[in-house]
């Protein structure tokens, strides 16, 4: 994938961190989860597209809630790990190599969409029609989002500063609790339910937490091999220096709800 808004141009490719992002990224905890059931979303009779779904760590651990889910992502080694996951855990999801954009369902075919963590990724003048045509009267469209708080956590930021100076055009940088924004278009067809931004204290290792940042768009998903052994051992004598065998990681999560307009307004 390449953006001109994200890390300066950059080409990023996720199906190279598949391995690691299906070790270390599911750590989302399950605050997260309830925040959406709680909603009333993403549960038994509900069927639910995920878009965006890398290794598809939403609809694997909300399974266990009842909804039927349906899956895609743009690269097919991050859907196939999805798939070898989902197997392992005797889940029935379905899961499609597919660009967010290039989505092609019936009219009304789905009571929720997520969106979790790659919403800013998609051409939303592309998306945002469809979505509307896709999801059914009150339905939802669910943004959801979670970041470490690199000025509020010292590992998380002295983690954040070795990644800048690999890769120092890296957009994910400095992040502060705030709410999800969306472009003009999605307001155009859609209206907000709700929206809230919340504080989680995520646990690691010393070795979780390498893995998580390696697996982040920063280093595993557009350095070179050279550039990522450079970056893995200078990271790994970071965290001999700040950090304890065990220790937790301040983030903050957010979510927008959504539901389509009637008479989308253009």
């Amino acid at each position: 994938m390449k953006n001109t808004d994200i890390d300066g141009g950059k080409e990023f490719d996720w199906g190279r961190t598949s391995f690691i992002y299906a070790k270390y990224r599911d750590i989302y905890p399950e605050a997260f989860y309830k925040r959406i059931t709680d909603r009333g979303l993403c549960v038994k009779g509900q069927r639910v597209l995920d878009l965006g779904t890398g290794t598809g760590v939403l609809p694997r651990n909300m399974y266990k809630y009842g909804a039927q889910w349906t899956c895609v992502d743009i690269s097919p080694r991050q859907i196939e790990m999805a798939e070898k996951l989902a197997k392992e855990g005797g889940m029935d999801i379905t899961f499609k190599a597919c660009a967010a954009e290039d989505i092609n369902y019936a009219e009304n075919s789905f009571d929720v969409v997520t969106a979790c963590q790659c919403f800013w990724y998609f051409d939303q003048s592309r998306l945002i029609p469809a979505l509307h045509d896709i999801i059914k009267e009150n339905g939802r469209l669910l943004i959801l989002y979670m970041a470490w708080l690199p000025y509020e956590d010292k590992i998380a930021g002295e983690s954040e500063k070795l990644v800048l100076k690999y890769s120092p055009q890296w957009t994910g940088k400095g992040e502060r609790i705030h709410p999800i924004g969306v472009s003009d278009i999605t307001y155009r067809y859609f209206e907000k339910v709700y929206s809230e931004e919340y504080t989680l204290d995520v646990p690691f290792t010393r070795e979780s937490w390498h893995g998580r940042m390696k697996a982040c768009r920063g280093i595993g998903a557009s350095l070179t091999e050279k550039e990522i052994a450079l970056w893995e051992k200078e990271h790994i004598e970071l965290l001999k220096r700040i950090a304890p065998e065990k220790f937790a990681v301040k983030h903050y999560a957010a979510m927008l709800e959504l539901t389509p307009k009637n008479h989308p307004q253009f």
